[in-house]
């Protein structure tokens, strides 16, 4: 069936790996497939996809008042069969879309509501009052699209439960996208007591612990990533176990592959917040994909897969010390983390890929075309 998408976004880069390499790039292979993006860097077409740029807002506030609607005008303009919007702030670009007469999906990658609770840079006591008015109106928006995708499964039942139509699709790993190269050497034969963090860099995912751990496991913490701002980046460099980092800076998808491809594991050490304990961080799983063991927090949804699979150890990530004795456990023993590094692939290969997912997200394409014909 002949359909026009367009996909829209202010906040994510226009080759942000859900949005652009799986979601976008899936359905470019059988329709007409647009994505809308703000970051000044111009039209164009790539992997069959259609990218328009509607221009790099020049601040936090410009972009949540100004970028919205300049999206919503080129939205309208392309006039598509079905809208698929992946922000918060284009919640009002989405009720105008659909009021309109349009076909509108919500991509909800986070929960909200919880995430809100872990704001610093709003004041406290209004984080609750935030979190309950903003999930009001996700709720009431989210009942009058077409579907909303939930990136994980607390996330999908939380809409459910209001009573929207909600789809799960994982952001699990592309097949074979983090593989290491055939000339990467094996786990006991990469640099000695190495490990891996990359992604996002902030104190409620663990980095002050786990930085703090490195020394009693006499290990070297390979890092990449953006820093969550210069306050905690400056903190961290003053610590004097620093000195066990390497840090690589902001990395392309190919500076990930090599860095986990030096790494005998790899961490994901999230707090235990709202926001978290119910999440399925992709770094987990892309750790998986690369074949190395994942040492992560000891949430029960994440003890569950990683004890499932038999890929790595998780660990109060609170606790320095517990996560230095996980650190020594696991580097002491290189013939373990081969086998534990196998096993994540497996399970990758196995259910933890974006091949099954992609199935989902065509079964709603194709659901939605037929039930609300265009």
């Amino acid at each position: 069936m002949t359909l026009r998408i367009v996909h829209l976004t202010t906040v994510h880069s226009r080759y942000d790996i859900r949005i652009f390499h799986k979601e976008c790039m899936s359905l470019a292979r059988h329709w007409d497939t647009h994505l809308i993006v703000a970051d000044g860097k111009g039209d164009e077409t790539v992997s069959g996809v259609n990218l328009h740029d509607v221009g790099k807002p020049t601040g936090r506030l410009a972009r949540m008042a100004f970028a919205p609607w300049r999206v919503y005008r080129r939205a309208r303009y392309l006039a598509a069969s079905i809208y698929h919007f992946h922000d918060p702030e284009l919640i009002p670009v989405g009720l105008l879309l659909r009021w309109h007469g349009a076909h509108v999906i919500y991509d909800a990658h986070e929960d909200l509501p919880r995430q809100i609770l872990d704001k610093y840079w709003l004041p406290r006591w209004s984080r609750r009052i935030a979190a309950r008015l903003f999930e009001r109106l996700e709720d009431f928006a989210a009942r009058r699209f077409s579907a909303v995708v939930g990136a994980t499964p607390h996330i999908t039942e939380r809409f459910r439960h209001v009573g929207a139509r909600a789809e799960n699709i994982n952001n699990f790993p592309l097949p074979g996208e983090l593989e290491a190269p055939g000339d990467a050497p094996a786990i006991a034969e990469r640099d000695e007591r190495t490990l891996c963090y990359i992604g996002g860099i902030s104190a409620v995912r663990g980095i002050r612990e786990l930085i703090m751990a490195l020394p009693a496991a006499r290990a070297t913490l390979l890092l990449a990533g953006p820093f969550e701002n210069a306050n905690l980046e400056a903190e961290l460099r003053a610590m004097p176990q620093w000195k066990h980092v390497r840090y690589y800076g902001v990395v392309d998808r190919q500076g990930v592959r090599d860095i986990m491809a030096r790494s005998r594991l790899g961490a994901v050490l999230f707090h235990p917040t709202p926001n978290h304990v119910n999440a399925l961080p992709n770094k987990m799983f892309e750790y998986m994909s690369a074949g190395i063991p994942v040492l992560a927090s000891g949430f029960p949804l994440w003890r569950d897969i990683i004890e499932t699979t038999s890929s790595g150890v998780c660990v109060e990530p609170l606790d320095i010390g517990a996560i230095s004795d996980a650190l020594n456990q696991l580097l002491d023993n290189p013939s373990n983390l081969e086998a534990m590094g196998a096993a994540g692939k497996r399970a990758i290969e196995d259910a933890y890929n974006w091949g099954k997912e992609e199935q989902s997200l065509y079964r709603l394409y194709q659901n939605i075309a037929l039930e609300f014909p265009c």
